[in-house]
């Protein structure tokens, strides 16, 4: 299943207060009831990272057009780049065939990673960690 976000309008993005229920009924959540969404870079195909959507957070991504998470250790949701600047403004979403994770294909505005790296798997090969051990 593949989504397109609607094009961004602040009005519209309010007035819709839950998830399309065809959306809803196709995820299976974990005990959380999150999801998780791999972030891709549209242009390049470059996995950039991976975060965790309820069913909220995947509401306000597709009708605001910026990726929105839920954060798991401050029980919050945060957009991603309003205190950084490192936006992401979604191109497409699409669901896995098990209906357990999201791949959000995004234009990518600065780095991915909250460590300033344009992505969060840069210099982390399993190779690297055994390595240096």
């Amino acid at each position: 299943m593949s989504i397109h976000p609607a094009t961004p309008d602040p009005a519209s993005a309010d007035s819709q207060q839950t998830l399309d229920p065809a959306v809803a009924g196709a995820l299976k959540r974990d005990a959380a009831g999150l999801v998780a969404a791999i972030i891709q870079d549209d242009a390049t195909g470059e996995v950039l990272m991976l975060g965790w959507m309820d069913d909220e957070a995947l509401r306000r991504t597709l009708t605001t057009g910026r990726v929105t998470f839920y954060s798991r250790s401050r029980r919050e949701y945060w957009r991603k780049g309003d205190t950084s600047g490192h936006k992401q403004f979604v191109k497409s979403v699409a669901l896995d065939c098990d209906g357990d994770a999201l791949l959000v294909r995004v234009d990518q505005v600065g780095a991915a990673c909250h460590t300033g790296t344009r992505t969060c798997f840069e210099g982390r090969s399993l190779d690297a960690v055994i390595g240096s051990r």
